[in-house]
């Protein structure tokens, strides 16, 4: 295959969140770059080429499901982008105890879930990229979102120890932050607070989901190998230095 910003080897990938948005971008990215692609997702259809998956990453059985389907079809699992996540925005005296625990379920529990059963093959094989779909908010804060905020710092730390425990394996384990996307999850927000950040953020402008996409495709190639525990911002330079 023609080398690519993405690797210069084909590699086995799963995506979760990968129907959609930002994880969709990221799909198509490992698909253009000639890799064998994964998506695992509770709707919608991924693109042509790419095997999707019907998983809820709450649930370990399916988790387990989904990875032994990406690998009977791609091989053992090389790469993987734990994308999938949700939001229940609201002040924390309003917010319930199922809207924190059902963030943290996907968000954090459901990247730990797909981590911990993708690293086994990459221990195997000796090498491995792990990239956590992370947020801005996870080190910037945000108001009526301490569960989303919460979910997304935690996976700093999850990077982090996974560097410790698989560094020495050829195994890397990054956060890749974006930034306010233009998305679906962005759409619904007001125009006033969509003009707050605008204000806020240096370039000025929202983010696209390929600029994500680029960044992750980065941190998961060959040329990332010391790359590892460390957190990428994509944000236009809204929360520099947090």
């Amino acid at each position: 295959m023609t080398e690519t910003s993405t690797s210069a080897v084909a590699r086995s990938v799963v995506v979760t969140g990968g129907n959609r948005g930002i994880g969709r971008a990221i799909v198509e990215k490992f698909l253009a770059g000639g890799h064998r692609v994964a998506s695992f997702d509770m709707g919608g259809e991924p693109p042509e080429g790419v095997l999707g998956v019907t998983c809820n990453v709450t649930d370990s059985e399916q988790v387990d499901a989904a990875f032994k389907a990406a690998e009977e079809a791609n091989g053992p699992v090389e790469v993987l982008i734990a994308n999938a996540g949700i939001t229940k925005d609201t002040l924390i005296l309003r917010m319930s105890d199922a809207d924190w625990d059902a963030v943290i379920n996907v968000n954090l529990t459901g990247a730990f879930r797909v981590a911990k059963r993708a690293a086994k093959s990459m221990i195997r094989g000796k090498w491995g990229r792990i990239v956590f779909t992370g947020s801005v908010v996870g080190l910037y804060g945000s108001a009526g979102q301490v569960n989303y905020s919460s979910s997304k710092a935690a996976l700093v730390g999850m990077a982090r120890s996974l560097t410790r425990e698989l560094g020495s394996r050829g195994v890397t384990a990054n956060v890749v932050a974006p930034g306010f996307i233009e998305t679906d999850m962005t759409a619904v927000l007001p125009e006033d607070v969509i003009a707050r950040y605008l204000a806020s953020i240096p370039a000025a402008r929202l983010g696209q989901p390929s600029e994500v996409a680029s960044a992750v495709a980065f941190l998961a190639s060959e040329e990332a190998g010391f790359i590892s525990g460390a957190v990428i911002p994509v944000d236009g330079g809204l929360g520099m230095g947090h």
